[in-house]
């Protein structure tokens, strides 16, 4: 079995601090995929290298405490992929891909770090433009090896992805033109499409407990007025392997929750 973790960490050394580590330890995942870690090498070395056991690789922004992606890993990978060739938004440490090839197969994890449009309009534009040019390589991606990709979507896909769906239309993170991108992604049958939603494959109709997000305004984590913006998509053979997922609600490291798969398969 491998058993693979998403997590939006909010800052590495903030997670850490708030028991990150001895809960990674206690799960005992095969890789974890984290994401914006706000960190850049510097604060890295010597301190975050490995965390419970796994080693760590990392794609960090230029920006200072801005961003990043990591991928921590009990496995030796083959090839290590940092950044997907956007010169804007590999700047930004958006995208780390982890090669665990063999003569017999093709096969990746990859952590991404979509960007969120809710600080303003320019920043929005950023996002569509980061879909863009995504979808491409992701296409790309799919026709030459199996690969699962963990991360933060910054997108809520149908409305039993967010409590208040009818307030939020309008929201960057529920806008239609994110949701019909990630809807072509998903499509079964077109060119464009072909992944696969690994927690709604497993959980087609969840609601409430489908959230990883929730908002520090209010009471919204209290009342479990939240999102579900973490991702496992994959291509359809890996996603055919998955066997249970669990969201880790209870955990508090972070503004969202851990969600880990199982999959019927090993490195």
């Amino acid at each position: 079995m491998f058993k693979l973790t998403s997590l939006n960490l909010n800052g590495i050394r903030s997670a850490t601090r708030k028991g990150a580590e001895d809960w990674m330890a206690s799960l005992r995942p095969d890789c974890i995929c984290v994401q914006e870690i706000k960190a850049q090498a510097a604060d890295i070395e010597g301190k975050f290298e490995e965390l419970a056991g796994l080693r760590g690789y990392f794609h960090y922004a230029e920006k200072k405490g801005y961003s990043g992606v990591g991928i921590y890993t009990r496995h030796e990978p083959s090839d290590v992929v940092a950044g997907y060739g956007s010169p804007e938004f590999d700047a930004e440490g958006r995208y780390l891909e982890l090669r665990f090839d063999t003569p017999a197969r093709k096969l990746s994890v990859i952590s991404a770090y979509f960007p969120s449009g809710a600080s303003g309009e320019a920043r929005q534009q950023a996002k569509f433009r980061f879909l863009a040019g995504f979808h491409p390589h992701l296409m790309q991606t799919k026709a030459e090896r199996e690969f699962i990709l963990c991360g933060d979507l910054n997108i809520a896909h149908q409305s039993i992805d967010l409590k208040n769906w009818r307030s939020n239309q309008k929201n960057s993170g529920f806008t239609p033109e994110e949701r019909a991108w990630v809807s072509q992604l998903l499509h079964p049958t077109e060119p464009s499409g072909g992944l696969v939603d690994v927690y709604r494959r497993l959980q087609p109709e969840a609601t409430d407990a489908a959230y990883t997000w929730w908002s520090n305004r209010g009471q919204a984590y209290a009342n479990n007025v939240g999102w579900r913006l973490d991702y496992h998509l994959a291509t359809p053979a890996l996603a055919a392997l998955a066997q249970a997922e669990h969201i880790y609600k209870g955990e508090k490291f972070s503004d969202h929750a851990p969600i880990t798969v199982d999959y019927a398969f090993t490195l």
